[in-house]
C-alpha cells in the first residue's frame, strides 16, 4: 500500500478535479486530485461534508471557482489547499485528506491507509442519478 502512481501532474486540471479510486481494507472509495496555484497537487475523499452521499466529482471533474472546489448540489465551497468549507451549509467543516506526493511530473499515493485502484470512472459502474449534478441545485 502507498507510494503508487495515480496520474501525471498535467492530467490534473487547474479549473477542476481528477477522480480516482482507492481501496481501504478491500472497500473501494473515491477521491479527487486538486491542482494548487503553485502546481502542486493535493487530494481529498470525494464527498461533500454537508451530505456525505453527494459526490463532488461525478466523473467529469468538480468545478473550481476562485480557488475553491464547488459542490454542485448546494454550492458549498472548499479551499483547494486545506479542504475547509468556506461557504455553505457545512461552513467550517473540512474535507477528509488523502496523502499524495508530487514528484518527477507525477502524483503518487503515499497514504498507507489506502491502495490505488484506478484513475477515472469505472466503466462497469451504472450511473447513480442520486449524485448527479443539478438534482438539488442547478448551475
Amino acid at each position: 500500500m502507498g507510494d503508487e502512481r495515480i496520474a501525471a501532474v498535467e492530467e490534473v486540471p487547474a479549473d477542476g478535479t481528477l477522480l480516482y479510486t482507492l481501496a481501504e481494507d478491500g472497500d473501494e472509495r473515491e477521491a479527487i486530485l486538486v491542482k494548487l496555484s503553485d502546481g502542486a497537487v493535493t487530494s481529498f475523499l470525494n464527498y461533500c461534508m454537508h451530505w456525505t452521499d453527494v459526490k463532488l466529482d461525478t466523473g467529469d471533474g468538480a468545478p473550481v471557482r476562485n480557488g475553491d472546489v464547488v459542490c454542485r448540489k448546494h454550492a458549498a465551497t472548499f479551499e483547494k489547499e486545506s479542504g475547509r468549507c468556506t461557504y455553505g451549509p457545512c461552513e467550517g467543516a473540512q474535507l477528509d485528506p488523502v496523502a499524495v506526493e508530487t514528484r518527477d511530473g507525477a502524483v503518487f499515493l503515499v497514504d498507507d491507509d489506502y491502495e490505488f485502484v484506478r484513475t477515472g470512472v469505472d466503466d462497469g459502474d451504472p450511473v447513480d442519478l442520486s449524485t448527479s449534478p443539478g438534482s438539488r441545485l442547478g448551475f
